[in-house]
């Protein structure tokens, strides 16, 4: 199992420099989602020995957190989306 966790923290870090190079937003927001995914795939891994339970609750928090950032992505996209459209239809 833990070479499986290694591998995942891997595609964390892959999944970082992507947040930081992007190119798009878009791109970062996915990028991001990977690393939650990631995260909490090696944080049940490293609490599946039994001897880190609190791994399951930091676990539960960090796939929250990736949630929660994932419908704010949304939001800000859908708002800024209705404002060009707004500027575009003269209504602004």
């Amino acid at each position: 199992m833990t070479a499986v966790a290694a591998l995942l923290l891997l595609t964390v870090l892959a999944g970082l420099v992507r947040v930081a190079r992007g190119p798009t937003r878009a791109d970062r927001m996915l990028a991001a989602q990977l690393v939650g995914t990631a995260g909490v795939a090696v944080l049940l891994l490293l609490s599946g020995d039994g001897e880190a339970p609190g791994l399951v609750d930091a676990a539960l928090v960090l796939a929250l957190l990736s949630a929660v950032g994932a419908i704010t992505f949304a939001r800000l996209v859908w708002r800024d989306l209705g404002d060009r459209t707004e500027e575009r239809d003269g209504r602004a």
